[in-house]
């Protein structure tokens, strides 16, 4: 059952529908071999016994009925052929967006621990198999051990010795099989390995190209595309090389019965305990009764495959979302509680506890690495701290529903994304119902509104993918447009305009301060005379906080604070001499 639910990504009862109608099918095919079995007694009861005359009308009646059999099996084969594809296929598509729907509400640290391209190579590739298991593998398999076991029964009860000299290498081919299954696991899971590395390794390619040329890194000189290219060429001939003749054996031992059938048959021929009609028929059967029971040995050894690719997912599937059920309070002040928090083994946050009131501006500032940045995802509940507790309205986050939580909050990150869409669709992640109006007001105060118009479509121009049609400064101003109308009280500002050039920081500046007004906001900034003007400023140092106030009292202390506006200070009279 387990297997099923695999090769299902966790939806057996997918599989009811096509097994039922294919089955139905299948039993269906069988009439015609009836009718001809049938036939052929008719033909050779006049030369078994001279006496009895060819049954003429009995004979066009198995005519007329072989014809109404095929109207039967299309008639069979029309709804299993349905069931079977839309099944597969509403599965993957129900399948894909169930999983993409669970990945958004897994923690990030989970996340960061898969490499894209697996999850990628997942939700198509794998998915793909699921497809591909449902509609051609499954079904086909019972369909295919389904008339073999009616065949043997109703042989047996024409001559037992005959069936069972028929059936008698069968239970070796399965017993091979079966001995096998753990190396065809075994090779299924490193060829799948290989396969995820190299998709892995060719996004990488795609994603770093421009590094790749400005370092020319290109052609034989980028290895570890090609060394995974190798690999999975490798894997896929072993997996092929070592399966192929396990396979081949079984299908030798299952056809071997034929030679077994005819040996026993011409024995008891000979000894005048088997008549031509009956031997006949089992030659007729015996050489059609083979062909499901080679096709059912190929597809498990693809079935086997494939579930091992439904498996991944299920397994994914399985992995625990974050907790928290109760919804955010009406109260915005944020509250950090000795907290701690760290990457795998590297901790980011040691005993931080900060307050930020509602409706204040908090600053974090510090050196790169200090923690500034996991304070912030803290807040938004990207991760849980693993020491400590984060609180809003002094109700800890860990309890809250995280879609509740977000919905509260609007970030403005310093590497936007941007998605394939019109930049009207973009603005609109902020409120999904908002009208065309709302849009352009909301771009009016990220002040995008100006360079929007003047695009070819305006506001139905495409983004490219990630935002690579714009400029960073333009990027930006349609991100503050998206958290301007998303209208959350606690805004999360994360170096908003580190990287820009003056004309779009004094723009970015403008749209940052209406975004803001009468919010709680917590912001990181790098140029500190964004935030000499903020109601409180912590100050991080390698995962702590060592300073906390007011700007003026921070520079009076002559402590961390002090020494980076100094700096900055200096550095913003240096030029650069010929």
């Amino acid at each position: 059952m387990s297997m099923l639910s695999n090769i299902t990504a966790g939806k057996p009862r997918a599989l009811l529908k096509p097994v039922i109608y294919t089955t139905l099918a299948n039993l269906a095919s069988i009439v015609p071999f009836a009718l001809l079995v049938e036939a052929t007694r008719l033909v050779f009861e006049p030369f078994v016994h001279p006496d009895a005359p060819l049954d003429t009308t009995r004979q066009w009646w198995v005519c007329v009925w072989l014809v109404v059999s095929l109207l039967l099996l299309f008639a069979a084969e029309m709804p299993a052929y349905r069931t079977q594809f839309r099944g597969a296929y509403s599965v993957a598509a129900e399948g894909r967006a169930r999983l993409a729907e669970h990945l958004r509400k897994l923690s990030l640290g989970y996340l960061n621990k898969r490499d894209p391209g697996d999850l990628a190579n997942m939700m198509m590739g794998d998915f793909t198999m699921v497809e591909h298991g449902i509609s051609h593998l499954v079904p086909q398999m019972i369909g295919a051990l389904l008339m073999p076991v009616i065949a043997i029964t109703g042989l047996s009860f024409i001559d037992w010795r005959m069936a069972l000299a028929l059936f008698a290498a069968f239970p070796v081919a399965i017993l091979l099989v079966l001995a096998t299954s753990g190396l065809q696991r075994k090779l299924g899971a490193q060829h799948m390995r290989a396969k995820i590395d190299a998709a892995n390794r060719l996004q990488e390619y795609l994603n770093g190209i421009r590094v790749i040329k400005a370092y020319n890194l290109t052609g034989e000189r980028f290895v570890r595309l090609e060394r995974s290219f190798r690999e999975f060429m490798r894997q896929s001939i072993r997996i092929e090389g070592l399966l192929g003749p396990i396979v081949l054996c079984a299908i030798a031992f299952i056809r071997a019965g034929l030679t077994l059938m005819v040996m026993t048959g011409v024995y008891l021929l000979v000894g005048g305990s088997l008549d031509l009609i009956t031997f006949v028929l089992f030659l007729l059967v015996g050489t059609r009764i083979f062909d499901p029971l080679t096709t059912a040995l190929v597809n498990y050894a693809e079935f086997r495959y494939h579930e091992q690719a439904g498996e991944r997912i299920v397994q994914l599937l399985a992995e625990p979302i974050m907790p928290g059920e109760l919804q955010p309070p009406e109260e915005n002040d944020v509250t950090l509680e000795r907290v701690s928090f760290g990457y795998n083994e590297n901790m980011a946050l040691n005993n931080v506890s900060m307050r930020m009131p509602t409706g204040s501006f908090t600053a974090l500032v510090g050196p790169s690495g200090s923690g500034k940045s996991t304070v912030l995802r803290l807040i938004a509940r990207f991760y849980d701290p693993t020491e400590g507790q984060v609180l809003l309205g002094q109700k800890p986050l860990a309890s809250m529903d995280p879609e509740a939580l977000l919905s509260r909050i609007s970030m403005v990150f310093q590497d936007v994304y941007l998605f394939q869409d019109t930049i009207a669709n973009n603005i609109r992640f902020g409120k999904r119902d908002a009208t065309q109006e709302e849009i352009e007001a909301a771009a009016r105060q990220a002040c995008c509104h100006d360079f929007i118009v003047q695009l070819p479509n305006g506001y139905e121009t495409m983004v490219g993918e990630g935002g690579s049609t714009l400029s960073g400064g333009e990027k930006q101003r349609i991100s503050i447009a998206r958290a301007i109308l998303k209208n959350a009280p606690i805004v999360l500002l994360d170096e908003a305009t580190a990287s820009l050039d003056p004309e779009n920081e004094a723009q970015i500046q403008k749209a940052i301060d209406t975004l803001i007004e009468g919010r709680t906001v917590i912001a990181i900034a790098h140029r500190l005379k964004t935030i000499r003007h903020a109601d409180n400023i912590y100050v991080l140092d390698k995962g702590r906080v060592v300073e906390a106030g007011t700007h003026d009292e921070l520079v009076e202390r002559q402590g961390l604070y002090a020494r980076l506006w100094r700096l900055q200070q200096e550095s913003s009279g240096w030029r650069i001499s010929s």
